[in-house]
């Protein structure tokens, strides 16, 4: 099959003025525009003029992240762009299912606003933190977390590059357990709790509430999940995207799976602020051509490749 594989960042992909490229582009202040009505709020203005304070709230970072990546897409739709395959990086997924047709854009804001609001209150309720741990094997990491109570690992973001979550004493712990073992870092993260483990249980639980009145379509193209690392069928997206709070995001292997087989894509664009999984990309497939569009000389080559590859150029 080849084709497009558009890839969607998460949570932490935000900075201060992430929409600013964006606003010379029709397509993407209609989506701004539409995203408002829905929220009941300018968060066009939030993308464009909002601080590093206001856009690291889960409960505003996670909205302005989706919206900015859905006008980065309709943007590429407006020039021709054609998505094969879409996949996302925990929040991410929100993106990719509207980028492949199996969510509309005011469903995935709605949503959205309730996953950010719960996450916020169970870090709120439950406190907890994340750390990243560099140039250590996955296995010796899920062997100290097994060691220590209340500690997952989160992320499996590319070789040598995880993440763990937990309750602040553990994560440390582990952190320093990891060291002890070897890692050449660990990196605290500047986030409020303690993501995709057990202590999102409350918010897994009002998301699934939330999912259950948003009727998925068939779409048109694939997506990918990141937590199971496989095709989820559109009836099994509501339990999938809920489960998702409480299991471990696995980018390294989905990008192993994505590019394995006849129907892999041959090129890939990430969609929305940074090029963070352009990056974890590159360190765990290095040939597989990868774009990003965080800025304007990004997007702007972006578009001329789509409009190349629609025209068969």
């Amino acid at each position: 099959m080849g084709g497009l594989l558009v890839l969607c960042p998460g949570q932490g992909s935000q900075a201060a003025g992430m929409a600013e490229h964006l606003w010379d582009y029709p397509a993407a202040r209609q989506a701004f525009t539409e995203a408002g009505e829905v929220l009941g709020w300018d968060i066009g203005e939030l993308c464009l003029h909002g601080s590093m304070d206001e856009l690291t709230r889960t409960d505003r970072t996670q909205l302005a992240i989706l919206a900015c990546s859905v006008a980065v897409w309709k943007v590429l739709e407006s020039q021709g762009a054609v998505c094969t395959v879409g996949a996302g990086h925990s929040l991410g997924d929100f993106s990719a299912l509207v980028a492949t047709g199996h969510m509309s854009f005011p469903d995935a804001l709605r949503v959205v606003d309730v996953r950010g609001r719960e996450m916020q209150a169970c870090a709120e309720v439950r406190g907890g933190t994340m750390a990243a741990v560099i140039g250590l094997d996955n296995e010796v990491v899920e062997e100290v977390c097994s060691s220590l109570p209340e500690v997952w690992l989160a992320n499996y973001n590319s070789p040598g590059q995880v993440v763990i979550s937990g309750s602040i004493e553990s994560v440390r712990a582990a952190g320093e357990a990891a060291q002890a073992k070897g890692a050449r870092r660990v990196l605290e993260l500047p986030v409020s709790g303690a993501f995709h483990t057990p202590f999102m249980a409350g918010a897994a639980d009002a998301l699934a509430e939330a999912l259950a009145a948003v009727r998925f379509k068939v779409g048109c193209a694939r997506f990918f999940s990141t937590t199971e690392v496989r095709y989820p069928a559109p009836e099994e997206l509501p339990e999938v995207l809920a489960r998702q709070l409480m299991s471990p995001v696995k980018f390294m292997q989905s990008a192993q799976a994505l590019l394995t087989g006849e129907d892999a894509p041959v090129r890939g664009l990430e969609i929305g602020p940074g090029n963070v999984l352009t990056g974890l990309m590159k360190r765990t497939a290095r040939d597989f051509p990868m774009g990003a569009t965080g800025d304007a000389d990004a997007l702007r080559s972006a578009l001329t490749l789509e409009t190349e590859v629609s025209d068969g150029q």
